[in-house]
């Protein structure tokens, strides 16, 4: 009797899957004597990443003992057929008639004609060239060529040993679904995700966008399966992405990463005078709400070089309501006062911080001096700047 024993090894880890029993392919066919016939299996479902299928000859009137369906129920993944279930599975039919048959497996229907007009198994994925009466195997994508990413379905091809009387073929084929690939998101399908991720705006501003992406990539496949998600409207589309983007631009750390980048380019780009640029940046960070007390003082700063001193009062104000201890913002917000013809309230904020440095190493009326030159230099003169210089002595 033809068995396949199969003994239970402790630790091996079972996938994640299950047999989807209501998918199986079951054909009986009767073969005329010395013919060849091909047997279509019904469609794969989406994730299939290996099956069994048995193969039973019987003669006239003989029933099978078991169906393979019903065998498979006592193994609880694939890898149970060659190394993980308690006791003796038998996948072979405990009974078989006397006929025999060859075989061959093809993954197209048009090697599998080839094959019944001319016999030929050179473009077979698998074929038993000797006659047998009964046979089952497991085939995988990792192992068998029969079986790759997005195969739908195969094709057996038998040629009757039976030179005198016709012959009845059974064909079972059971798939193995994987659960996550079940969903359709393939190596492919993930791939695009990720690269239509990587065009987007935010993901380009990015040196290293992989992680970023990933995040959003698994945040869709968790959502929807591919087939709903491609049946999206393209709005609905990019909302996705915007919305899974927000979460993941937190999530993964980005976020502090990509306005640190932001800020160091805004902060060289008012040191080279390209003022236009640095203000574009920091109003940027602020929008995005990730803005420091530091960050408004200098998009401030920005706006008083340019001369756009109602909005550097606006700025500077929203920077005091962030940090009100910032001598930065508060020297800036004086400057600003004064450029704007409100020497009074520039006037206040001078002497209330004349005795404090602005940093660790620069006074504040050091700091006076060095901003009175900048804007010397840029062409912004003031009667006032020698009045709070007095003032400060």
């Amino acid at each position: 009797m033809l068995f396949i024993s199969i003994f239970y090894q402790s630790g091996f880890a079972q996938k994640t899957g299950y047999w989807d029993k209501e998918r199986a392919t079951y054909k009986e066919v009767v073969v005329s004597a010395r013919d060849r016939i091909i047997l279509e299996t019904d469609d794969f479902p989406a994730g299939t990443t290996e099956l069994i299928y048995r193969i039973t000859l019987l003669d006239d009137n003989q029933q099978m003992a078991g169906s393979l369906v019903s065998i498979l129920k006592a193994i609880p993944d694939p890898t149970g057929i060659s190394q993980g279930s308690a006791g003796a599975v038998f996948l072979m039919s405990k009974i078989s008639g006397d006929d025999k048959c060859k075989y061959a497996v093809f993954s197209t229907n048009e090697l599998a004609k080839n094959y019944s007009s001319k016999g030929e198994t050179a473009e077979a994925c698998l074929a038993q060239t000797t006659a047998v009466s009964k046979d089952a195997k497991r085939l995988s994508i990792d192992k068998s060529s029969c079986i790759k990413s997005g195969t739908t379905k195969l094709y057996f091809g038998f040629e009757s040993s039976n030179w005198i009387m016709k012959q009845k073929i059974i064909l079972e084929v059971v798939p193995w679904v994987d659960a996550k690939l079940s969903r359709g998101w393939t190596l492919g399908n993930r791939k695009n995700i990720i690269s239509q991720c990587k065009t987007s705006a935010l993901a380009r501003k990015m040196a290293n966008s992989d992680d970023f992406c990933v995040c959003i990539g698994e945040k869709i496949q968790k959502q929807y399966t591919f087939q709903e998600f491609q049946k999206l409207l393209p709005m609905e589309q990019t909302k996705a992405y915007k919305d899974f983007g927000a979460s993941c631009f937190e999530e993964t750390g980005i976020a502090n990463t990509v306005f640190n980048d932001l800020r160091t380019k805004a902060s060289a780009d008012l040191a080279k005078g390209n003022y236009s640029l640095a203000i574009k940046s920091y109003n940027e960070i602020i929008n995005q709400q990730k803005a420091t007390a530091l960050d408004y003082a200098n998009l401030g700063y920005g706006y008083l070089i340019t001369k756009q001193y109602g909005k550097a009062v606006n700025i500077l104000k929203e920077g005091e309501k962030r940090d009100n201890t910032e001598l930065l913002v508060k020297l800036n917000l004086a400057h600003a006062y004064l450029l704007n013809g409100e020497y009074s309230k520039a006037k206040t904020i001078y002497k209330e911080y004349q005795n404090q440095n602005v940093t660790d190493s620069i006074s504040w009326t050091q700091k006076i001096k060095d901003d009175y030159q900048a804007f010397a230099k840029a062409g912004i003169q003031n009667e006032d700047f020698d009045k709070v210089l007095k003032l400060l002595k």
